[in-house]
């Protein structure tokens, strides 16, 4: 079984604070080092010299464990509640911002990539995910194509790196609540 299981916090060490959990393990270069983010919530044997799972992530998965990865995520610390979250959430935002490259150097995901956003110009959480989908290694293929084009294999699994439709539709969520919280605090709200 393959899980990915993604969450988002404001503070990941808060959240797991209390909670009972096992660090996952990952190879970077040969080395092996804490994953930046997995942990686990069931019995996994723990390395006793460096306190991570004893297997790195991938071999820990193909022997039945999952992973769950506690994201840190900046953009929530503006949030006051729920009910705030849900506001930012259902308010439009101004999509014409979009069209100004020093807000976009400022939105998570998307900053650096202001000629994509002008090639998709994003009027929807949906144009945001294909925003944040297109510059990745297995997608670049497509910057320059048709709209109908990108739309039709954007989502398509590749070899190369990609994002997933619905990790791109969730980040592409996280912007409109940034870009809903900047106007927020230009107002003074």
């Amino acid at each position: 079984m393959h899980t990915d299981i993604d969450i988002d916090f404001a503070d990941r060490d808060l959240a797991l604070e209390g909670l009972q959990h096992v660090a996952a393990a990952e190879i970077r270069d040969t080395r092996r080092l804490r994953h930046l983010s997995g942990v686990y919530f069931h019995d996994i044997p723990v390395d006793p010299f460096d306190g991570l799972a004893v297997w790195d992530y991938q071999t820990a998965t193909a022997k039945g464990y999952f992973k769950v990865d506690f994201l840190n995520n900046t953009v929530y610390r503006g949030v006051r509640d729920e009910a705030h979250l849900i506001k930012l959430l259902a308010t439009e935002p101004p999509w014409n911002a979009f069209d100004e490259p020093d807000i976009v150097g400022n939105l998570v995901h998307i900053h650096g990539y202001f000629d994509i956003v002008q090639m998709i110009r994003p009027r929807s959480i949906m144009d945001l995910a294909i925003c944040i989908a297109l510059p990745r290694p297995g997608k670049r293929y497509l910057i320059g194509r048709s709209r109908a084009e990108i739309e039709r294999d954007i989502w398509k699994p590749t070899e190369k790196y990609y994002f997933k439709k619905s990790h791109a539709v969730s980040f592409g969520a996280s912007i409109v609540v940034q870009l809903n919280l900047m106007i927020e605090h230009c107002h003074g709200n």
